[in-house]
């Protein structure tokens, strides 16, 4: 009686440790039974409306899309909730996001390259975000800067806004998103490459920057070619800021080298989702797998060519690489534009 007493409890305890170790297998680092077994956030650096906003909200909208048998697609069948807060050129959000997003996979954000490296490089001591706490996950674009004027401009080429300049020391404003994103390194190489003074003039966003030039507060501006894409019908498109034309959406536009203007695709803007240092891996691996399907959606590929966004599908490993590339190139950029 007394052995098979004591055989039952054995038992009894086996089976308790066993299925104790199975739960504990099957949990989260934050303590929950599955990744992700409720909605995602994603921070947004930039105002509702912007380029940024725009593309995010397209290329996360399949990311509760779930098959026949009712299991997630690409992201565990869970939405991605896209937060804005915007401010200081994408410093307000990233300042946030690096200091308090919790390293769970559940809090992410979109990142725009070269913007928050420029920032980290110019701004050492105001900025709290690098490539060293932050984690790339997938790309999904790149979208050039384009030099844009209002529709009733004088200005009809780059060869009259440089003559202009020219003749005007200091009086042609610029408008641009913020300070050291893309807009700001593709002036400051126009400043140099035609020896010309141009007031640049941060908007606080790029859809702020576009509305000043609409408005008349400045004679012309860099901006987005997304963005001036959907407003072309209100704008002169100048000049493609990259090393080829736009033959998808802007194919009659030139590039500023074309025109004689020696300036490269340093201010490129590459978009993507990123999450803060210290996410478990398998965590990370899983959200790049399951982003980099998802933006190859059918159509989220549609919609992103209704709205003028051009695409760049990037892995993490080959975001990861980018990253150091750009943050070793632009470290020598920014020290010859100062």
């Amino acid at each position: 009686m007394m052995r098979s007493l004591l055989k039952y409890k054995l038992s009894t305890t086996l089976a308790s440790s066993l299925m104790l170790f199975s739960l504990s297998t099957a949990t989260s680092a934050d303590g929950h039974s599955e990744f992700p077994d409720r909605p995602i956030s994603l921070t947004v650096a930039y105002g509702a409306g912007g380029a940024t906003d725009f593309q995010a909200r397209i290329v996360t909208m399949m990311s509760a899309k779930t098959d026949k048998d009712d299991k997630g697609v690409y992201l565990g069948g869970q939405p991605i909730v896209v937060i804005n807060k915007p401010g200081a050129g994408g410093q307000v959000g990233w300042n946030r996001f690096a200091t308090k997003a919790k390293p769970t996979g559940y809090e992410l954000a979109a990142y725009n390259i070269p913007h928050f490296i420029a920032q980290s490089i110019a701004f050492p001591d105001k900025v709290k975000y690098n490539i060293d706490n932050l984690e790339p996950i997938a790309n999904w674009g790149a979208d050039p800067a384009v030099f844009i004027v209002n529709k009733d401009s004088e200005f009809n080429s780059m060869k009259e806004v440089i003559e202009y300049a020219k003749a005007n020391p200091g009086k042609l404003t610029v408008s641009g998103a913020g300070l050291y994103v893309g807009h700001h390194i593709a002036a400051l190489q126009l400043n140099k490459v035609a020896e010309v003074d141009m007031k640049y003039v941060p908007a606080g966003g790029g859809v702020k920057a576009l509305q000043f030039v609409l408005g008349g507060q400045t004679m012309a501006g860099v901006n987005n070619l997304s963005d001036a894409y959907r407003s072309r019908d209100k704008l002169k498109i100048l000049g493609v800021m990259d090393l080829q034309r736009s033959e998808e959406f802007l194919p009659d536009v030139p590039t500023l080298m074309e025109q004689g203007y020696d300036v490269d695709d340093s201010s490129v803007n590459f978009r993507g989702i990123m999450a803060p240092k210290g996410t478990p891996d398998e965590v990370l691996e899983f959200l790049a797998k399951g982003s980099e399907a998802m933006f190859g959606d059918g159509r989220v590929i549609g919609k992103m060519k209704a709205g003028g966004s051009p695409m760049r599908v990037m892995s993490r490993a080959d975001v990861q690489a980018m990253w150091k590339k750009r943050q070793t190139y632009l470290e020598g950029l920014l020290q010859d534009l100062k």
